[in-house]
Parts: C-alpha cells; sequence; structure tokens
C-alpha cells in the first residue's frame, strides 16, 4: 500500500518596495519611449517548448528591444474605468525576458512567481504628466539567503530601473 505524503504549509513573509517615478513627460511620450525601447512577442511564442534551445534563444534575442525586454501583454485600465467615471489613461505591462528568468529560476523555481516583471502608467489626476509604478523585483525574488539569487535579482532591478529612467527622463 502506497503511503500518503502529508501536505505541509510554509509561509514566508517578505516586506516588498513599490517604486513610483513621476514625470511631467505626457502619458504618450511615456507610452512611445517605453514601446520603442522594447521589443514585443506574445507570451505563448516566447514559451514555445518545441524549439532546441539554440533556436529559442536565436528567436528571443530577435525579439529583443533595445532596454534587453520584451513585452508580453498590455492591459489598458483606462478604457474600461471610464465605466466608473474615471477618466484617467492606465495602462499595466507585463513583460521581461526568458533569457534574464532563467539568471534567477536556476536559483530559485520560485523566482517563476515574480517573473516577468509589471509595470503600471498612469496618467497624473491632473491630466498633466503622469508616473510610472513598478515593485523592486529583488524586493520579491530574493527573499532568504541565497547570494547567486541575490546577484541575479539585482542586475534584474538594475535593467528595469534603467528602462524606467530612460523613458521618464526628458
Amino acid at each position: 500500500m502506497a503511503e500518503k505524503l502529508a501536505s505541509k504549509q510554509e509561509v514566508v513573509v517578505f516586506q516588498g518596495k513599490r517604486i513610483r517615478y513621476h514625470t511631467a513627460l505626457s502619458f504618450e511620450k511615456v507610452l512611445d519611449k517605453l514601446r520603442s525601447s522594447m521589443g514585443k512577442i506574445t507570451l505563448a511564442d516566447a514559451l514555445d517548448p518545441s524549439s532546441n534551445r539554440a533556436d529559442f534563444e536565436k528567436r528571443l534575442k530577435e525579439h529583443e528591444g533595445e532596454s534587453g525586454f520584451m513585452l508580453f501583454v498590455e492591459l489598458d485600465h483606462g478604457s474600461w474605468m471610464k465605466k466608473f467615471g474615471i477618466n484617467r489613461r492606465e495602462v499595466r505591462w507585463i513583460y521581461g525576458n526568458p533569457l534574464i528568468a532563467i539568471t534567477m529560476l536556476r536559483h530559485d523555481y520560485s523566482a517563476g512567481l515574480f517573473v516577468p516583471v509589471e509595470l503600471l502608467l498612469a496618467e497624473n489626476d491632473e491630466g498633466t504628466g503622469c508616473n510610472i509604478t513598478y515593485v523592486l523585483p529583488s524586493s520579491l525574488i530574493s527573499v532568504e539567503e541565497n547570494a547567486p539569487l541575490r546577484e541575479a535579482a539585482l542586475a534584474l532591478d538594475a535593467k528595469v530601473k534603467s528602462l524606467v529612467t530612460s523613458v521618464v527622463t526628458p
């Protein structure tokens, strides 16, 4: 008779860090800058298991933007918020690069909860300028002692910061 394995719950408490950049640049200008710095690929294409590693890496590199990232999903919150009387342009992006993700996933599979990363671009309430908000990846990914994971997560932090500062700077 097979033994039943007991299930066990583990709770790890951690604190994420939310980062917000404000800019006087228009929503359209920042969105255009984001789009021009990032490649685009569907999540299904990015994660297609049918190719070998070399072909997979080649295809990903073809879709990378100058930032090293590619957009997987864009959710336009502003389009449906109007139904509730909120007239603010707001988009949430899910973006990343599996070649960056693997630098963390090889050290801790639970990093997969937080890659790809996300950002929220929102028009200011006054309609002038906008802001970008994201959660610092390392504050979500590297929550226990794991030096190689921490190093890879900090490298991702730097890439995300570089992307965001480049698009909010006039």
